[in-house]
């Protein structure tokens, strides 16, 4: 079998995420065939050996996906240096590790997707995938029509410029806004509206692309069906 890089292995295992498992090589905690491994390292998935901490690592056979509706006040990574409550703590009924595909920023809440697919979580994260993230935003005043049309411009994130949103009102006065992101980068929908003067009081996700389930409790998740897993690989390699 031709060979792969580690952390791609690593992460077809579904132990963790390329970038997480490039940080677990780095540490020194994988080794290959009994040597400690190094970043670039490639190996055989049918005949090398690689531990994790001194545990075998094996590709699994399947993978598992889950869309969570993620409450407020839980951040959406594996752990937490601070001891916060993560969304891993609300799918260890999961049979599996899975992590967050994405982020989702503590003080709001909404649809997550959660998985051990690797491969599935880096074509969605990279900036090309283009799928789309629909929210609605409550702010604390109501929002005139030209500061409507300024909260679908780009914005300056981390040295770059977002990709224009779609915005509406979803109500008479402006104090319900509906955003579809094609980044969604870091605070963005938060940042837009400082830029307007706007404050968000409650910010919520209530689609990925086209998956919605506005009957998931708040806190629950559920497994996603056999579609919508090929629906999000479609739209992950340009398909949708």
């Amino acid at each position: 079998m031709e060979k792969i890089r580690l952390q791609k292995y690593l992460s077809l295992a579904g132990i963790a995420s390329r970038r997480a498992a490039e940080r677990m090589i780095a540490s020194g905690r994988v080794t290959v065939n009994g040597a400690t491994a190094s970043l670039g390292d490639t190996v055989d998935p049918e005949s090398d050996v690689v531990l994790l901490d001194g545990a075998v690592a094996e590709p699994v056979r399947g993978h598992t996906y889950i869309l969570l509706n993620k409450p407020a006040g839980y951040v959406s990574t594996a752990s937490d240096e601070r001891g916060r409550p993560t969304v891993c703590d609300l799918t260890k009924g999961a049979g599996r590790r899975v992590w967050p595909v994405g982020r989702l920023d503590m003080y709001s809440d909404g649809l997550i997707i959660m998985t051990d697919d690797g491969v599935l979580t880096n074509a969605l994260t990279h900036p090309s995938h283009g799928i789309t993230k629909t929210y609605v935003a409550c702010v604390t005043r109501p929002a005139t029509e030209e500061e409507i049309a300024s909260l679908g411009e780009p914005i300056g994130i981390d040295g770059r410029l977002t990709a224009p949103a779609t915005v509406k009102r979803l109500d008479g006065d402006g104090t319900r806004i509906e955003f579809i992101l094609r980044d969604g980068r870091n605070r963005q929908i938060r940042r837009l509206c400082e830029r307007c003067g706007l404050k968000v009081k409650k910010l919520t996700r209530i689609m990925i692309g086209s998956l919605a389930d506005p009957d998931l409790p708040p806190g629950k998740w559920r497994y996603l069906t056999d579609s919508e897993v090929k629906y999000l690989k479609n739209s992950a390699t340009g398909g949708q």
